[in-house]
């Protein structure tokens, strides 16, 4: 059995808007610890069983310019130690170097993302590693076998055009009741980005969008994909905005489940 690690990657200067994500991964891990909850997923297993997973604490990186490398060698190290990973962000552009650390060991690799944002841009404000740019980038080297997005609600022309170019399976928001969403089979890395939940769930996200999922909608979601999950990350919660850890307190429940996920069949 491979244990899973649970990696920090602190980083947020590439967001938009707003930053304060870079304190994500610090107030999941005081929301998973804290003595109100505890340590066991909905289907009754216990993650508080030592050998299942393990903090390897948070990805150091000397500089801004240097960061994609830091992320993708402190990933590479951990799925070289026969690890797997779930890591926890920072903002959304941790995903490029996360991924890429997973697919050039494992190849074929499918993409499940749940977002408001398609995070497509080709470059957004002259970045091309910005927060809403990862899977652009992921696609373009063709790193993924494929990428269904579910929960978005803010595709604009210029995304489309990139879900055209790249053949992506998007399932919107407005279209769920009666478009339920297709998973792919096989292998599967997930990307949970907060500001998939409606802001009524996760206040404490920089870019709140109404319209979205509930909770249970997208714990649901996640329990239909039919994997096996061998990555996955949850990002962009900035806790400078969070109300009495209501979003951190969502993250943990999120990584609770996502960590049951990852163990299905083990």
């Amino acid at each position: 059995m491979k244990p899973i690690a649970l990696l920090g990657v602190p980083v947020d200067h590439n967001s938009s808007y707003r930053r304060g994500c870079a304190a994500g991964p610090a107030a999941i891990r005081r929301a998973l610890h804290c003595d109100s909850t505890n340590l066991c997923a909905e289907d009754g297993r216990d993650l508080g069983q030592p050998g299942l997973w393990f903090d390897a604490g948070d990805v150091a990186w000397p500089d801004e310019a240097n960061c994609h490398e830091a992320v993708l060698a402190a990933a590479g190290t951990l799925l070289d130690g026969d690890h797997r990973l779930l890591s926890l962000g920072g903002d959304h552009s941790v995903t490029f170097p996360l991924f890429q650390a997973h697919a050039e060991r494992s190849p074929g690799l499918s993409i499940v993302h749940f977002d408001a944002h398609p995070d497509l841009y080709d470059d957004y404000e002259g970045q091309l590693l910005s927060h809403a740019s990862p899977f652009a980038r992921i696609l373009e080297r063709g790193l993924a076998k494929s990428l269904t997005q579910v929960g978005i609600r803010t595709l604009n022309p210029p995304q489309r055009r990139q879900v055209e170019r790249f053949g992506v399976r998007v399932f919107e928001a407005r279209d769920l009741d009666h478009r339920p969403p297709e998973f792919p089979v096989g292998p599967t890395y997930l990307s949970i980005d907060l500001d998939v939940l409606d802001p009524a769930f996760v206040p404490g996200v920089s870019h709140q969008e109404p319209g979205g999922l509930s909770t249970r909608e997208l714990l649901g979601y996640l329990r239909q994909i039919p994997g096996p999950l061998v990555g996955a990350d949850l990002v962009e919660l900035n806790p400078v905005r969070d109300r009495d850890d209501v979003t951190a307190r969502v993250a943990a429940k999120l990584v609770k489940e996502i960590l049951a996920k990852m163990l299905d069949g083990v």
